[in-house]
């Protein structure tokens, strides 16, 4: 054997080669958790009377300390680190590497320079008939599943939490927690430390928020809105998510505020690629508004308690860019990126929830029964997704078939019926309108994700949280995946999403299993 080896020095060397990275894949194509896996209903039989609901709020500030940070000087003010344009920073621990806090969307290598507003882990916590849920929000880009699991499995057990939600607004202007927007592809920085915070803040915030559980009553009210002046879509067919959902919990017996929790689709991007502040862009003052009140002209008073925001459907793209949105005074009008327009947008959606939660059309949910239901799902990759997760790069956890692990929720709290997507869903497919448009790249001649989501929910107001447990990228119905001429509504080239999407099978399993899951959640209820 040794003389074959010395022989075959080089054919030696090349196996020994292949071994290690054959080793190195595997390692890094099996991602954490490998074995998690969940799929109930809560409670299967509705034998528990329902009893009187109880709520709990927390919260968690999670906005990174910039004095732990090199400070820095653009130039050429345009929000990009370049030292050769005259960009240079504050090396304040003298390792001669630039640490920044890299701010997530849009383009990598944007390092913020301060503060504008605070950012927050918001949670909210519900009891009734023998299950707790806790939903949490996150002031932040997106999450991948991996992070969630960690959490969960950090919880106190002796608080009995049957399910933990944790959903992400898709905020544009806070740190890169996803890892793909810190510095440069080829020398990536990512702050690890910042994500143990966020992920410790989720922990305490969830756990929080069951002891602080206490009596509630629960007021809601659905506003159909007009997208002009709110949201934008950038991609035919033009869908939005045009259902303003509001909550509004407070203490039966004083009257009090708990929280109110709001869900509508757009992007939190009202400020634009060239801020270097750190914000929750309009989602701030939409919460502000509700907690403390609009001020005149056309305002509203405050409810107190928390604001909690979910993000919608907002693929597509629902967004605020390049759009004129109006101040709430009906004079004066936004267009240009700034922290105006994203007040105003803030303001008067505030303004909409906060007069319908009062206004005749809000209705108490008398029976606020609550049913849980998860599960763990499998969605096919394609393209660079596929191969970033199996090298480890993004969304850790390879699963053969070129697959990767997410999850899929549904909720019902008496007539409120709320469904959960691991991404950014184009609203045709909660909608129910979907389209199959020739020149779509594999010629279907209808659409795959039918009936829409919306359709089949037996709530009186139906929610649909993107970004929950996951950020998998942009689900855009397989009848419109467009990369190839010829392109469809007319186009000359190719248009955006797909590139952000994990890929054309996306949608239809994604639709396919939350179609499933809402049987069960119905099943028996």
């Amino acid at each position: 054997m040794t003389q074959f080896l010395g022989k075959h020095k080089i054919l030696t060397a090349i196996t020994l080669l292949v071994l290690l990275l054959f080793i190195f894949a595997a390692y890094r194509m099996k991602g954490p958790y490998r074995s998690y896996h969940i799929d109930f209903v809560l409670p299967q039989q509705n034998t528990t009377a329902p009893g009187v609901l109880e709520v709990g709020v927390a919260m968690r500030k999670i906005t990174p300390d910039l004095t732990q940070y090199d400070s820095w000087t653009d130039a050429d003010n345009d929000a990009h680190y370049n030292p050769r344009k005259g960009d240079s920073y504050q090396d304040r621990n003298s390792n001669g590497r630039f640490d920044a806090v890299w701010l997530a969307g849009f383009s990598n290598n944007r390092p913020a320079k301060g503060v504008h507003d605070d950012l927050w882990v918001r949670s909210i916590a519900l009891r009734n008939n023998g299950v707790t849920l806790v939903m949490t929000t996150i002031d932040s880009i997106g999450i991948f599943h991996e992070k969630f699991i960690r959490v969960r499995k950090m919880l106190d057990p002796t608080l009995h939490i049957d399910h933990a939600m944790f959903s992400s607004i898709h905020d544009h202007e806070a740190p890169d927690t996803m890892g793909i927007w810190s510095y440069s592809p080829f020398r990536p920085l990512f702050d690890h430390q910042y994500m143990e915070q966020v992920i410790q803040a989720c922990k305490e915030s969830t756990e929080e928020a069951v002891r602080n559980l206490q009596p509630a009553e629960m007021i809601c009210a659905e506003v159909k809105i007009d997208p002009k002046g709110l949201v934008k879509d950038t991609r035919a067919p033009q869908c939005f998510d045009r259902s303003l959902c509001a909550m509004w919990f407070r203490n039966p017996t004083t009257q009090a505020t708990i929280a109110t929790l709001v869900s509508w689709g757009n992007h939190p991007e009202a400020l634009g690629s060239r801020n270097s502040l750190i914000t929750a862009d309009f989602v701030h003052y939409l919460r502000q508004g509700l907690e403390d009140g609009v001020p005149d002209p056309n305002g509203i008073e405050g409810f107190g308690g928390m604001c909690l925001y979910f993000q919608g459907s907002l693929g597509g793209l629902m967004t605020p860019l390049h759009l004129e949105v109006p101040h709430r005074d009906g004079v004066g009008v936004f267009k240009d990126d700034s922290f105006q327009k994203a007040q105003a947008l803030g303001e008067n959606v505030a303004i909409l929830v906060g007069k319908a939660l009062r206004s005749d059309a809000a209705w108490k949910n008398e029976n606020p029964r609550l049913r849980v239901a998860a599960k763990t799902i499998y969605a096919p990759m394609a393209g660079l997704y596929k191969y970033a997760i199996m090298l480890g790069l993004i969304h850790p956890g390879y699963y053969w078939g070129g697959k990767a692990r997410t999850e899929v929720n549904a909720f019902r709290i008496g007539d409120v019926e709320i469904l959960t997507c691991p991404g950014e869903l184009y609203p045709e497919i909660a909608e129910g309108k979907a389209e199959a448009p020739p020149g779509n790249d594999f010629n279907l001649s209808a659409p795959l994700e039918v009936p829409g989501l919306r359709q089949v929910m037996k709530g009186k107001m139906n929610l649909v949280i993107n970004l929950a447990n996951d950020e998998i990228g942009y689900i855009i119905p397989k009848s419109q995946w467009d990369t190839k001429p010829p392109f469809t509504y007319g186009r000359d080239s190719a248009p955006y999403g797909e590139e952000n999407s994990g890929g054309f099978d996306v949608a239809p399993t994604y639709h396919r299993e939350a179609l499933a899951l809402l049987e069960r959640l119905h099943q028996n209820n």
